[in-house]
């Protein structure tokens, strides 16, 4: 058993605001797709507000910068939701929803089995992942690194490229 889990962040710049007709599929989408990963294997906990979703809790002064953050079992768990699941179908289409991002917009890090980051720590460790690019602190699934406590990981590449709907 091990004694860590995998925090996860991710922030985007919606082009409306959240109640704008622009971005209601989105918006409409949100029960589903937390449900989904709710219910995924390997899920722990995920940021919310009172409304069942992160995108009102308000981080900076900009209304329309949101953010998402959950908590793993292991990093192939959270791979397998975001790239393998119906959440994919949502992600395809963030160019309609989101501006394209202008540096990092996603990292990963290891915490302690029992304990929640809070928004603080998950910006603090985009910010490093933007300053620093992937280390021990905040990585990437692309360029992932095991756990501090040493418990066997398959540390490496998971390959994203393929199954990415990425914004290239």
């Amino acid at each position: 058993m091990t004694s860590y889990h995998l925090a996860q962040i991710n922030v985007g710049h919606t082009l409306y605001p959240t109640d704008h007709p622009g971005i209601a599929d989105f918006m409409n989408q949100l029960d589903e797709i937390n449900a989904l990963a709710e219910t995924s294997p390997g899920f722990v906990w995920r940021l919310k507000s009172d409304s069942g979703n992160a995108t009102d809790i308000m981080l900076t002064d900009d209304p329309q910068f949101i953010i998402n953050m959950s908590v793993w079992e292991t990093p192939e768990a959270l791979f397998d939701y975001v790239y393998k699941t119906g959440h994919t179908k949502v992600m395809a289409r963030r160019r309609e929803w989101f501006a394209r991002p202008g540096g990092a917009y996603q990292c990963l890090w290891w915490i302690p089995v029992g304990t929640e980051p809070t928004a603080q720590q998950g910006l603090a460790r985009l910010a490093l992942l933007e300053a620093s690019g992937p280390t021990s602190q905040s990585f990437t699934f692309k360029q992932r690194f095991p756990m501090p406590d040493g418990q066997p990981d398959r540390a490496g590449d998971l390959a994203p490229e393929q199954h990415c709907v990425g914004w290239s």
